[in-house]
C-alpha cells in the first residue's frame, strides 16, 4: 500500500491511498466465505462453493463492492499510521479508482491538528482579588447553620419577607383558565424568588385566606411568554424560628464546644471556600491570556460537528421544530439568531481550548494516572447521581472513555501552565498557586490502553472501597 498526504489547509490535509489487488486477496478470500455460507449451491456442502460459482450466481461486481467497503475503513487508519498525521474528525473518503486484478485507490479528506506555537508560560501574569475574610462572612455562615435548626411556628398577622406560606395558585390568560399553572398547598419561602416573578412582592402583607391578583408572564407550556392573570391564596403563615447562637447552639450544631469554637471552624470553612473560588479565577484567567496570546487554526468541520450537535440537541425538545424553538426563545427575550450566533461562539472557543490545552499537554509531556482517572470518574458519577460502575457503562456504550482521559490530561496541563505564570493579587501580593494547584509536574503512572479498557474493574472496587 502506497499513502501520501496534501496539506490542503493549517487544519485540513488530503491522504491519497493506492492498494495494489494482491494486498487484497486475504479480503476477497474473507468475502467468498461468507458469501459460500449465505448461498446454496447444489453439489457442495454449505462453505464449500468454489469463488468462481459464487461469482457466477452473485456477479464479480457485489463480490468487489462488499471487499472494498470492508477494506476502506481498516486502510484509511493504516494510512493515518504510516503517514503520521494527527487527524479529528471523521473523514471524508472517496473512491477514485478501481481496477479489477490490478489497483484499489481512494482519497480522504479530514481534519487534523494544527501546528500550535506556544509561548513561554513564565511570561504569562494574571492579578486577582486577593482573599478576605470578614466578620459578615462568618456571620452569614452562622446564620445558614442557625436556619438548619430553626422550627416555623404558625402566626396570625400579615406576610413579611422570610416567612414560609403554603398557597394556591390559579392563572388566566385571555380569560380563559391554564390548567397546568395551577396548584393548591404550594409551599414556598417569602422573598426567595424561586417561583413566580411578582409573587414574593404580591405575598407581602397578605393575611391567611386571603387572596390577590399579579400580571406575570407565563415560563413554560403552551401559553409560555404570555401575560397572564394570576390569582394568588394564602392557606397558612409561618415564620422561622432561630436558635440563640451560644455555646448550648454550638454543641447542639456541631463537635464543638464553645460557640468562638464554632466560628473558628467556621471562618477555615469560609477561607478553604474562598481559596477554591480564587484558585477557579486563576486558571480562568490563565487560560483567557493562554487563548489570547497563542494563534489557533480552527478546524472547520470540527466546529461545525460541535455546532450540530448543540443545535440538535435544543430543536430536539421541542420534537425537532425550529419555529417552536424560535418561539421559547422569544419569550425568554432572545431569539433564534442570537442563539445560533452564541452557539457558534462557544463552539469555537470550545475547539481552541482543547487544541490549545493538548497542544500543552503533549509539549509538557502531561501524564494521567490511574488515581486521578478513577478520582475523575468518582467525581463525575456522583454529579450525576450514579455508582461508579453504572457510569463507567455508560460512558463506555457512548464511546466516551478517551473523551473523559483527554479532560483530566487538560485539566492538569493547564495547571501546570498556571504554577508556572506569575500570579498576584490586586494588593500585590503573590499568590502561591502551588499550593492550590499542587506540582503538575511530578511524575504519573501512565494510563494505558489496556488499563482503560478494563478501568471499569477498577472503578467498581474504588468504589466497594467508599461504603
Amino acid at each position: 500500500m502506497k499513502s501520501t498526504v496534501e496539506q490542503l489547509s493549517p487544519t485540513r490535509v488530503r491522504i491519497n491511498v493506492e492498494v495494489p489487488f494482491e494486498e487484497l486477496k486475504p479480503d476477497f478470500d474473507r468475502a467468498y466465505k461468507a458469501l459460500a455460507q449465505q448461498i446454496r449451491i447444489p453439489g457442495f456442502r454449505p462453505g464449500k462453493a468454489p469463488a468462481k460459482l459464487l461469482e457466477a450466481r452473485v456477479g464479480r461486481g457485489a463480490v468487489l463492492e462488499q471487499v472494498v467497503n470492508d477494506v476502506l475503513p481498516k486502510r484509511y487508519s493504516e494510512a493515518v499510521i504510516e503517514t503520521e498525521v494527527k487527524v479529528i474528525g471523521q473523514p471524508e473518503i472517496e473512491i477514485t479508482k478501481i481496477e479489477d486484478g490490478q489497483e484499489l485507490a481512494f482519497t480522504a479528506e479530514v481534519d487534523i491538528r494544527p501546528e500550535i506555537t506556544l509561548p513561554d508560560f513564565s511570561a504569562l501574569a494574571v492579578t486577582v482579588d486577593p482573599i478576605e475574610i470578614t466578620d459578615a462572612d462568618i456571620d452569614e455562615q452562622l446564620q445558614s447553620l442557625r436556619q438548619r435548626f430553626g422550627t416555623l411556628t404558625a402566626v396570625e398577622r400579615a406576610i413579611e419577607n422570610g416567612d414560609f406560606v403554603s398557597i394556591d395558585l390559579s392563572a388566566t390568560v385571555d380569560g380563559e383558565a391554564v390548567e397546568e399553572a395551577s396548584t393548591t398547598g404550594l409551599s414556598h419561602e417569602v422573598g426567595s424568588g424561586q417561583l413566580i416573578e411578582g409573587l414574593d412582592e404580591t405575598l407581602i402583607g397578605l393575611k391567611e385566606s386571603e387572596s390577590k391578583d399579579f400580571a406575570s408572564k407565563l415560563v413554560a407550556g403552551e401559553h409560555a411568554g404570555k401575560e397572564a392573570v394570576i390569582t394568588v391564596t394564602v392557606q397558612s403563615v409561618k415564620e422561622r424560628e432561630l436558635p440563640e447562637a451560644d455555646d448550648d447552639f454550638a454543641q447542639l450544631a456541631s463537635e464543638f464546644d464553645t460557640i468562638d469554637e464554632l466560628k473558628e471552624d467556621l471562618k477555615t470553612r469560609v477561607e478553604r471556600v474562598k481559596k477554591v473560588t480564587q484558585a477557579g479565577e486563576i486558571r480562568d484567567k490563565v487560560l483567557e491570556q493562554l487563548l489570547e496570546t497563542v494563534e489557533i487554526p480552527l478546524p472547520e468541520g470540527v466546529v461545525k460537528a460541535e455546532i450540530d450537535a448543540v443545535e440538535h440537541d435544543a430543536v430536539h425538545g421541542f420534537d425537532h421544530d425550529e419555529a417552536k424553538l424560535s418561539e421559547a426563545l422569544e419569550a425568554q427575550g432572545s431569539s433564534l439568531e442570537e442563539f445560533k450566533k452564541d452557539t457558534k461562539e462557544a463552539a469555537e472557543k470550545s475547539v481552541k481550548t482543547q487544541l490549545l490545552l493538548d497542544a500543552v499537554a503533549e509539549a509538557e509531556n502531561t501524564q494521567v494516572g490511574q488515581d486521578e482517572l478513577y478520582e475523575r470518574i468518582i467525581f463525575q458519577a456522583q454529579r450525576y447521581g450514579m455508582s461508579p460502575d453504572q457510569f463507567i457503562q455508560q460512558i463506555q456504550q457512548a464511546g466516551q472513555l478517551g473523551a473523559v482521559f483527554a479532560d483530566v490530561r487538560r485539566g492538569k496541563a493547564l495547571a501546570g501552565v498556571v504554577v508556572q505564570a506569575a500570579v498576584t493579587d490586586t494588593a500585590g501580593n503573590a499568590v502561591d498557586t502551588a499550593e492550590m494547584f499542587g506540582n503538575p509536574a511530578e511524575e504519573a503512572e501512565e494510563v494505558s490502553a489496556e488499563e482503560l479498557a478494563t478501568v471499569a474493574d477498577a472503578t467498581e472496587a474504588a468504589e466497594a472501597e467508599t461504603k
